[in-house]
């Protein structure tokens, strides 16, 4: 493999050459428009590049799409988006690879209409997201990390008692886990929360998986609402479902009650959830994502005494980044083998 040029100027891009070509004679120009998330040391591109001429960027600001990706075969993208404008621009593109299982980035409608096929990673975080849901959850349930901060503050060291608490301790055994979205992830944190002795209602348009413990019930959404000790998403953002999570739904949720989204932001009202907080239904809330991100300074939402927001990371461990680079890798090879997978439909 030819060596790997300096990053260049400001905008954060370098070349990766050659090495074996096996798709080479298929693809021309690769492009990476924000690959920083991805890969930001740990996680080498090379299988990606084996495939042939691979331009990255760690970032890609909007004005610059166009430019940079005019005349490429293949776009690989995380979060920048792929709307129609840009497609129409886009004469000699033929793959949009999305570095993800979310594909709301892409107008998978345009990408159709301009002959463009469009490839995800779907089950590639199935283990770290709900291994996420659960340290957020038991975060506001065990409030760990505070108690762990008053140790270190010298509070246990002046305690008259053995044992001491900043707030009350849930146990969640015995309670109702509500999961609106019972694909892979959602089905894995149903398996989570029985092991925990946790009560599991589901809603899935298809009720396409279920499961084979006993607490398992499959339920309408304004049911798991209305019923669930935690809620928790696991479904993707359309235009059909984008704010579902409003201030209606919000107020049917009972007392003690726990919000949890690592799905998308765009799901919830957010407006809506800090006024819901403020009156106490429900009583907390654990988030991963947001409508923006990152997120302005002071947003109600990170700033509230009952909600704990983590940086969109849910997704991000290192097994899962890698499981991304390879299916990706593997959904380039099998698209210029004339066999492509993993293709997102309109």
């Amino acid at each position: 493999m030819n060596a790997i040029p300096q990053i260049r100027g400001n905008d954060n891009r370098q070349g990766v050459g050659g090495g074996s070509r096996s798709v080479g004679a298929r693809f021309g120009r690769m492009v990476v428009l924000d690959g920083a998330t991805l890969d930001p040391g740990d996680n080498p591109w090379d299988e990606i590049a084996a495939l042939g001429p691979l331009e990255i960027h760690a970032r890609t600001p909007p004005p610059l799409i166009v430019e940079r990706v005019r005349g490429a075969d293949v776009i690989l993208t995380n979060k920048t988006v792929l709307d129609a404008q840009a497609f129409a621009a886009l004469r000699d593109l033929r793959l949009v690879c999305v570095l993800a299982t979310g594909t709301n980035v892409v107008d998978v409608a345009a990408a159709s209409l301009c002959g463009v096929t469009v490839c995800n990673v779907p089950g590639y975080s199935v283990d770290s997201v709900p291994q996420h849901v659960f340290a957020l959850l038991l975060e506001l349930t065990n409030a760990v990390g505070e108690h762990a901060g008053a140790v270190r503050s010298d509070e246990w060291a002046r305690s008259i008692d053995f044992s001491f608490w900043k707030r009350p301790l849930t146990e969640l055994a015995g309670k109702t886990m509500g999961i609106v979205g019972h694909g892979l992830i959602g089905s894995r944190v149903g398996e989570i929360a029985d092991a925990f002795g946790m009560r599991v209602m589901a809603y899935s348009p298809s009720r396409g998986r279920s499961a084979s413990y006993e607490s398992f019930a499959w339920a309408s959404i304004e049911e798991i609402f209305a019923t669930a000790d935690v809620v928790t998403l696991h479904c993707p953002l359309t235009q059909d479902n984008a704010q579902f999570v409003n201030a209606e739904l919000l107020a049917t949720m009972r007392e003690g009650s726990i919000f949890v989204n690592t799905a998308r932001g765009g799901l919830v009202d957010e407006t809506a959830l800090v006024r819901a907080l403020d009156a106490g239904r429900p009583a907390a809330a654990a988030l991963d994502v947001l409508v923006q991100e990152p997120p302005p300074p002071g947003h109600p939402l990170t700033t509230h005494p009952r909600c704990v927001v983590t940086p969109h990371i849910a997704w991000a461990t290192l097994a899962a980044r890698r499981r991304v680079t390879a299916v990706t890798a593997a959904n380039i090879r099998a698209f210029g083998e004339g066999r492509p997978q993993n293709v997102v439909h309109q």
